[in-house]
């Protein structure tokens, strides 16, 4: 993957010789300042009685074109306040950050059509059964684009993967309030930290054992053991990986991803777990949110359809959601700050004999992490005093489900521009071990997540939410 350079000479810069001056000079603060103003707005809105709705407008479901085209007609001028918003957010900070405005604009205009384009393709009636989830369309159209025909190479400009997954992360804490955690329940953070925990260790020793850099490790471990894509690029600058190293985990990732999509739905239907238990096995052994959401919703269809099928279409999502969006995507900034620590003080003293500063845990550690925890921290505080089901029928739409369809517009950027920046020439000179090592990782996540959500907390994914 020839991911772009995604800052000026400051985003390579020690924090320690940038000061203050960091905080408008490096790509992880104007990841936080754009994630959090979005947070903020929201919160002001909504404790006013509005909400980022008008702004934050996707496509419906739509089963003709016509349908389609009444919604594009209907709210053409929202579509395009929107498009300005994002031009506008992005431009100012990459100006600022030293980039060219003159390049990113018309690569970006042709960014967000596509992107339009994708989450429409992804809201049809019928994408669930093609799954056709828009992340995953937007990767392989990217793919296809880069490897097929290709664009020139001013165009990457406009196709700055971390600063979109980074802004989305931000945006991802506004939809996980510690409240939304405490009401998953012991049962799904246990499972959660368990195959976390499990999946990292394995990954990390059998990558070691074949041979790669520990640095390398580190990344396909976190990419294998949390949220594929934004774990791999967060523990990539944790631990001072190589530019390189990302893209491989990142590719991985999603190949398995991908897989997963179709492997855990049929496996689960040839063995008729009920649906809760389904949910909540594809929660702890996919890679990625939207494949996992993806293959959750389909098996979720087969209640009432497939006899021996037990269990509700939402009781599939729900556990889903609880293990992989709440459980697992937490783990995030811990293993954030671990690896910052181990990294700092254990890694880099051995190879270069310095001693470490306390302070190069605080310039490493990726900075979005701390906008995560604190959008997480505001909706929390908005959310306070309200019952699972009053935040379900109040909080949720007017709050967090407009921040939610924002984030998912950056992760479409992010994949999108994943698949435009990505070229299989190069991704195919990483090797085999890399990939060797990650699929040792799903085999022990696979098994262990059965183990767990069929036999060990059986009965609490089967009855949930009853």
């Amino acid at each position: 993957m020839s991911t772009t350079e995604l800052g000026t000479r400051a985003d390579f810069t020690p924090s320690s010789t940038l000061g203050w001056r960091e905080l408008w000079l490096k790509e992880d603060w104007w990841a936080i300042w754009l994630g959090l103003g979005i947070v903020v707005v929201g919160y002001v809105l909504f404790a006013n009685g509005a909400s980022l709705k008008w702004i934050a407008v996707t496509p419906e479901k739509w089963s003709s074109l016509g349908q389609l085209g009444a919604h594009f007609a209907a709210n053409g001028v929202r579509y395009v306040a929107q498009f300005v918003f994002w031009l506008a957010i992005f431009s100012v900070a990459l100006v600022a950050l030293g980039h060219s405005a003159r390049e990113f604009i018309p690569s970006f205009v042709f960014l967000y059509v596509a992107s339009v384009v994708i989450f429409a393709l992804g809201q049809w009636t019928q994408a669930n059964y093609y799954n056709l989830e828009p992340p995953l369309v937007a990767l392989v159209l990217g793919l296809l684009i880069s490897n097929l025909i290709g664009l020139p190479r001013w165009m990457d400009a406009g196709f700055r993967v971390e600063f979109y997954v980074k802004t989305g992360i931000v945006l991802l804490g506004a939809t996980l309030p510690f409240s939304l955690i405490v009401w998953a329940g012991p049962v799904a953070i246990l499972q959660a930290s368990i195959v976390s925990i499990a999946t990292f260790l394995v990954i990390f020793a059998v990558a070691r054992r074949l041979g790669l850099d520990k640095r390398l490790a580190a990344t396909l471990a976190a990419g294998g053991a949390v949220c594929g894509v934004s774990a791999s690029i967060a523990i990539a600058g944790a631990v001072g990986a190589k530019k390189g190293d990302a893209p491989i985990a990142i590719a991985v990732v999603i190949l398995w991803a991908i897989v997963m999509i179709f492997v855990l739905p049929f496996a689960a239907r040839f063995l008729l777990l009920p649906t809760g238990v389904a949910g909540a096995w594809i929660g702890t052994s996919e890679f990625a949110d939207a494949a996992g959401f993806a293959a959750a919703q389909t098996y979720g269809e087969f209640a009432g359809q497939v006899p021996g099928i037990a269990g509700t279409s939402d009781q599939a999502v729900w556990a889903f959601t609880l293990m992989k969006v709440v459980g697992r995507d937490v783990w995030i900034g811990v293993w954030a700050l671990v690896l910052a620590i181990i990294s700092t003080t254990r890694w880099e003293p051995a190879e270069s004999g310095r001693k470490p500063e306390a302070a190069e845990i605080w310039w490493r550690f990726p900075k979005f992490v701390i906008g995560f925890v604190i959008a997480s921290l505001i909706v929390t505080f908005a959310a306070q005093g309200y019952s699972l089901a009053d935040y379900n029928k109040l909080v949720n739409p007017t709050l967090v489900a407009p921040i939610k369809d924002l984030r998912t517009w950056a992760f479409i950027f992010c994949f999108f521009s994943i698949g435009l920046t990505t070229r299989f020439g190069e991704l195919a000179q990483a090797g085999r071990k890399p990939f060797a090592a990650f699929s040792v990782g799903v085999v022990v996540n696979v098994a262990l997540g059965f183990l767990l959500s069929a036999i060990v907390f059986a009965s609490h994914w089967a009855n949930l939410a009853r």
